[in-house]
This record gives C-alpha cells, sequence and structure tokens, in this order.
C-alpha cells in the first residue's frame, strides 16, 4: 500500500500544506477573542512559549508517526502496537465530526462575501443581521453545500494536484491579505494604538492559571492536533525531509497569521469601543457581528470588508481541505476504495451532518441536546472531550509503550534532531498534566461547573 501512496513533491508542498490546515477560523476570530479575554499581552506570551515546546513535541510525535507508518491515523497505531489500536478509530473520529460543522461556518463566510460585494454593507452592520440570516432555512444550506462542495473538488484531485497546489496559491494570498488590513487598522484609526500596547505588551496582573488554560486549548486547536491530520500529512512526507524544521514552519506560520488577527481585530475594536470587554470577547460574533459595524464607519469600507471576509474564505476552506483529505484518507485505507468514491462518500457524510448544525439555528433551534444547538454540541464532543483525549492517549504510548527513541529515530533520517531531548521530557512528563487539564477544565467549563 505504501508504494502507491501519494506524496507532496517537496518541503514547500508538506509545510504550506499543513500550515494550511493549522491556520483557520480559530485563528481569526478565536485567537483575537481569548487574547482578549484573558489580558492580552501575557495571553499572547504564554501561547508563545506553549507552541514551541508542548505544540512542537505532539506536532513532531504526529508527523513522525504518519512517515514511520507510511498510514493514516486508523491504520498507524495498529501497525505500531496493536495494544493501541483503538486509538486511529477515535482520532478518525473527530474529522468527520468537524468538517461538517466547519463547513457550515465556511458557508457564513461566503455569505459574507457576497453580502460585501452586493454593496449591502449597511445592512449587514445592522446588529440583528447575523442572527437573522443564520435563523433561515435555505439560504446557509445553499452557502455550506456550495463550501463542502468546492472543498470536495480539491480533494478530488489528489495530494499533489489539488491539496498542494491550492496551498502554495492561497498561503502567500492569506498573509498578504492580512498584514494590509492590520497597516490600515493600525495606522488610520484613532484609539487603534492603545489596542496594540493591551494585545502585544504582557501585564502579569492579568496572569492565572486559566490564562495558561486557554492558550493551551487555543494551541492545541489552531494547530490541527490530536485529529488525525498531522498523522496523515506525516505519511505523505518523503524520508529526506527534515520533519524538526518543517514543524518550525508550521509554528512560524499558524502563531505568525494568529498574532496579526489579533493585530488586526483587537486594535479596531478597541478604537470604536473604548476598550469593553464585552465587545473585545464576543467570540464568533466579533467577526459577523461587529467587524461589519467597523467596516461601515471606515472609508472605503466596503472594499476593505471584501478584502477581510476573502481572507477568512482562503483560512477556512484550506482547513476544510485538509479535513476531508484526512477522512478520505482514512476510508482509502481502511474501505480499500479509490480516492473518488472516498470524495463522494466523504461528502455525502457532511452533507447530512452539516445539514444538522444549519437547521439547529432554524427549523431544529428548539432541538437541544445536552443544552446545546447541534452544531454546538458538534464542537463540544471534537474539541472538548475527543481531542484531549486522544492528545493524553498519544503522549502515554509514544512516551511509555513506543519510546520517544522510536520516533527520534525516524525524524533524525533526515538529519539531526537539536530538540530530542525537549521532545522526550514533553511527550513523557509535561503534556500528559497539561492535557488533563484542558480535557477537565473544558468539561467542567461546558457545564458551568466552573467559568474560565
Amino acid at each position: 500500500m505504501s508504494s502507491e501512496r501519494s506524496s507532496f513533491t517537496g518541503k514547500v508542498g508538506f509545510v504550506l500544506a499543513a500550515a494550511g490546515s493549522a491556520v483557520g477560523l480559530g485563528n481569526i476570530w478565536r485567537f483575537p477573542y481569548l487574547a482578549a479575554k484573558y489580558g492580552g499581552g501575557i495571553f499572547l506570551l504564554a501561547y508563545v512559549i506553549l507552541s514551541v515546546t508542548f505544540g512542537f513535541s505532539l506536532m513532531v510525535a504526529e508527523i513522525a508517526i504518519g512517515r514511520k507508518t507510511q498510514l493514516s491515523a486508523i491504520g498507524a497505531f495498529r501497525a505500531l502496537d496493536r495494544r493501541f489500536a483503538f486509538v486511529g478509530p477515535l482520532a478518525s473520529i473527530v474529522p468527520i465530526i468537524i468538517l461538517p460543522y466547519y463547513s457550515v461556518i465556511g458557508g457564513w463566510v461566503m455569505k459574507y462575501i457576497s453580502g460585501f460585494a452586493l454593496g449591502q454593507t449597511q445592512r449587514m452592520a445592522d446588529s440583528g443581521y447575523f442572527n437573522a440570516y443564520i435563523g433561515k432555512i435555505g439560504e446557509p444550506i445553499l452557502w455550506f453545500v456550495l463550501f463542502i462542495v468546492i472543498t470536495t473538488v480539491v480533494v478530488f484531485f489528489g495530494v499533489e494536484k489539488g491539496i498542494e497546489k491550492v496551498s502554495k496559491i492561497m498561503m502567500p494570498i492569506l498573509i498578504l491579505l492580512i498584514l494590509g488590513i492590520v497597516i490600515y487598522t493600525v495606522c488610520t484609526m484613532e484609539g487603534a494604538w492603545k489596542g496594540v500596547i493591551y494585545y502585544i505588551k504582557p501585564d502579569l496582573s492579568h496572569f492565572s492559571l486559566m490564562t495558561v488554560v486557554a492558550a493551551m486549548g487555543q494551541l492545541f486547536y489552531s494547530m490541527s492536533l490530536a485529529m488525525g491530520i498531522m498523522i496523515t500529512f506525516g505519511s505523505y512526507t518523503k524520508k529526506e525531509i527534515s520533519i524538526e524544521q518543517s514543524t518550525h514552519q508550521i509554528e512560524i506560520f499558524d502563531t505568525g497569521i494568529a498574532f496579526l488577527a489579533g493585530l488586526m481585530i483587537i486594535p479596531a475594536v478597541f478604537a470604536f469601543s473604548g476598550g469593553d470587554q464585552s465587545a473585545l470577547g464576543q467570540g464568533p460574533g466579533l467577526m459577523f457581528v461587529t467587524l461589519p459595524k467597523i467596516f461601515h464607519s471606515m472609508p472605503g469600507g466596503t472594499v476593505i470588508g471584501i478584502t477581510f471576509f476573502v481572507m477568512v474564505f482562503f483560512a477556512a476552506l484550506t482547513s476544510a481541505i485538509s479535513l476531508m483529505e484526512t477522512v478520505v484518507s482514512i476510508f482509502m485505507d481502511r474501505l480499500h476504495l479509490g480516492r473518488r468514491a472516498c470524495c463522494l462518500l466523504v461528502l455525502g457524510i457532511s452533507l447530512l451532518l452539516g445539514l444538522l448544525s444549519t437547521l439547529g439555528y432554524s427549523a431544529w433551534s428548539e432541538v437541544k441536546l445536552l443544552g446545546m444547538q447541534f452544531l454546538d454540541l458538534f464542537d463540544f464532543i471534537s474539541n472538548s472531550v475527543l481531542m484531549p483525549i486522544i492528545a493524553l492517549l498519544t503522549c502515554i504510548f509514544v512516551g511509555y509503550f513506543l519510546k520517544p527513541g522510536t520516533l527520534i529515530e525516524e525524524v533524525e533520517l533526515s538529519g539531526t534532531f537539536r530538540g530530542k531531548h525537549l521532545f522526550s521530557v514533553m511527550i513523557r512528563f509535561v503534556a500528559p498534566v497539561f492535557i488533563l487539564l484542558i480535557l477537565l477544565s473544558s468539561v467542567l467549563n461546558a457545564f458551568n461547573i466552573i467559568q474560565i
């Protein structure tokens, strides 16, 4: 099977595709929201420290597992140790759950691109516009279907012709768009510099355990860890490509774009709200409700609005592509079907589950499980329960059963592994403690036992 497996043409293709997976909607709206809520600069500092320690170690482990076995997550753990074979199917569930509701949000982004392009800036700036839109039945479904079909078409053409080419084009464009809006926001909006200082200057008085937990959670979700994606991409990676260097470059992409997203959003909202914490911490509302108001108040706001949401669309699409590619790869390995058949199968499953998420805000808005609408429920199960469990199991497996030395040997096939001592300590001792903390805090917070 490994001899027939597709592969990235080189290091650049792998890094851009993996970075495209890591950079998504979480970077654009979730990172700024958490940075604002947990003290700005001190949150940013915690995130960077965790990125080069915990994030680095777990990403190296997942990529090395994929490259060593030449299998997706569902087969990789079984190939290394049958006692941990159950981790593969468990990890495979995550992208299957995430892809449909992620595509629903991608459809929302496409709707806003259309709205700005049609000159509806003033309408979208109305406080009730977003809720009124997602409360409809037909239109959100149409945009969701369009987004998931576009994703399917890219994956349909395979790793080299699809994901790699799209990532090589979209990632540089994404960075240029973010930089342009950052320059406009910081240089032209009165009061924005106060937001810049709040965002980049660490204030120890704002530090708490929850700062670390929130930063770890954002890193965990943002870098596409514990969902089989990096294992799948690792299986497409050639032996001569340096896993260590590639991981550092992916981290730079992910952290850099998240930082710029915060620098774009927080100072702008700060300027228009006077630093009001409720305005800074709206989560998805920060993008779909607050920013259209800001764009409406800005000279050339329609053009800025189009540019911004096109940027968000690029970020969402690259992540959706990697999610679908992971699921397709799993089905190919498990069902022994061709890529095209698996693409159509994944499309069908995504359409069914995605309909639950979009109708959960309209026709089925009264239907709730565990007090949550369908989209929130899928997000909670995947992000707050399954991903921490999978990451914890991965650390235990690599640290105490497979042994770190096995993956260190894989990494050193392409040269010296400079961070091997950090890798061993993080995987065996530090990461499991933090992951368990994230899991417990996320579950307790979701059930309102504690508020973080």
